[in-house]
């Protein structure tokens, strides 16, 4: 299906993101890294306002997405995961 949701709790531990920013930046990825061993995979995009977020998903069986966490601005780690910095 590749629909894809956001969970509630991201808006309740980072109330400056909501559904539609979290939404629009997922539109705007621009790289995404799998978590081996998982079906996560995490990713950073840029929001309607042009804020950088990350984003943590996991895929269910059918192929729908729940992004479970995203804050901004990205932290050193995922950059890292993703590849726009070194470790």
């Amino acid at each position: 299906m590749n629909r894809v949701f956001v969970h509630p709790r991201v808006a309740e531990r980072h109330p400056d993101l909501s559904e539609a920013d979290v939404l629009e930046a997922r539109a705007g990825c621009e790289r995404w890294a799998p978590r081996l061993a998982s079906n996560d995979g995490v990713a950073v995009g840029f929001d309607a306002r042009r804020r950088f977020v990350e984003m943590v998903a996991t895929r269910s069986p059918d192929g729908d997405w729940l992004i479970y966490h995203a804050m901004t601005p990205p932290s050193k780690k995922v950059l890292a995961e993703v590849r726009l910095r070194g470790r």
